[in-house]
Parts: structure tokens; sequence; C-alpha cells
């Protein structure tokens, strides 16, 4: 299979299709072999579009999933992204938004809960070369607040609410960029920090798959 055809065509075709018109963006997508961040079963898939399985539910862990292209490249897009900003990384998988990010900014924390793939990325990640990306482990939810503040936080996948210990973690001009809500009803949402106060924007309906870590506690009703 000619995967750089596939590439270009999936930029073409699934990504400036949808309003996505930065120019880094288009450039990070054409940049990063995508196959490359896939099981080895998934890589003649790795172009389709639609969510690719990564990770299969085992041992009481959810699967997890490297996400469609088209929402992926909208959503980094919202962020706005430079060359001046350090990023986190939230869920990173395997490694393959965390090496867009590396094309798009200056620094990457890459967070990843799950050892195995934590290990993934870093071997994808040291083959490429991107010196700019570090990969850590630790609890989603949580965030890395060692490296922090962040310009920008990511957050791969779709969640049901974004706690206060992740917000927290954007600095002055910060953004954090996420999907909120489940299926169809989900909305891309931009939370941004300026003059120590936090907004929050919700840009499209983006249906994603789940990131693990970060379900509503249940209420206790009376």
């Amino acid at each position: 299979m000619d995967f750089e055809a596939a590439r270009v065509k999936m930029v073409e075709n699934q990504i400036r299709t949808t309003d996505v018109t930065s120019h880094s963006v288009l450039n990070a997508f054409l940049t990063v072999a995508r196959e490359n961040f896939v099981p080895e079963r998934s890589k003649l898939l790795a172009y389709i579009d639609n969510d690719i399985e990564v990770s299969p539910a085992a041992a009481g862990k959810p699967a997890r999933f490297l996400m469609e292209a088209s929402p992926l490249a909208k959503l980094l897009q919202l962020g706005e992204i430079t060359k001046d900003d350090k990023v986190l990384d939230v869920g990173c998988g395997t490694g393959y938004v965390s090496a867009l990010l590396s094309i798009l900014a200056g620094t990457v924390i890459a967070l990843e809960s799950d050892e195995a793939l934590a290990a993934e990325a870093k071997a994808h990640l040291a083959v490429l070369g991107q010196a700019n990306v570090t990969v850590v482990i630790g609890e989603l939810e949580k965030g890395y607040a060692a490296n922090g503040p962040y310009d920008v936080i990511f957050v791969n996948g779709s969640v049901q609410e974004v706690p206060q210990v992740l917000l927290d973690q954007l600095g002055e001009g910060g953004r954090l960029i996420v999907v909120l809500g489940y299926g169809h009803a989900a909305r891309a949402t931009v939370f941004r920090r300026e003059r120590g106060a936090l907004s929050e924007n919700v840009f499209f309906n983006a249906s994603v798959k789940p990131l693990p870590g970060f379900a509503k506690a249940k209420e206790f009703v009376f």
C-alpha cells in the first residue's frame, strides 16, 4: 500500500473538506505517518475515516482508540498552537497526537496512564526523533502539574467533565481543548484562562471515543 498517497488523500478528502484551513495543522498531518502508530493488524486501515483501536479492552481496562482524523484536526485547529506553546497531551496512547503536536508546539508533555501504551509512544517518538516530546505516566484526570503551567492542554477523547485540577494547570492565555459529553450530543469545547478567569466556548458537535478516568462521580440522592 502507498501510505504516502493515502496520507495525502486523508488530508485532502477528510480534513480540508471539514473546514480545517490552518497551514500548520495540515502540514503536521501530511508529515506524520499515521500507520506507524497503529497495531500491525490495522496498518492497512490507518487512513480510513474512522477511529482505530490501538489497545483492546482487557483486565478491566477499556479499549483505547486513535481518534478519527477529521475531528482530531478540527480540535487541534481550535488550539491555535504555535512554537511558543508548551502542551500537555492527555491520554497520548501510542503517541500519534504527540507527534502531531511536536510539529505544532515548542514542548510537549505526553501523559498516559497505561504503561504499555506509554512504552509504545516512547518507542514510536524515539524512532521519529521527536526530541521536544517527553512521555510521562500518571492518572489522566489529574494532569501533570510538575511540568505546568501549560499554554495548551489537549484531551484525547470525550469526557463527562473536566476536573478542576486539570483546569488549574492552564497558564495565563492557556487553552484546554476537549470534547464534552458522549455520543452525538458531545461538543468540542475550549476553556481559556484570561486575566485569571476561565471562559468556556462550544464550537461543534464531535462524536469521539471516550477517554477513561473522567466519568462524573455519582451524586448522592436522598
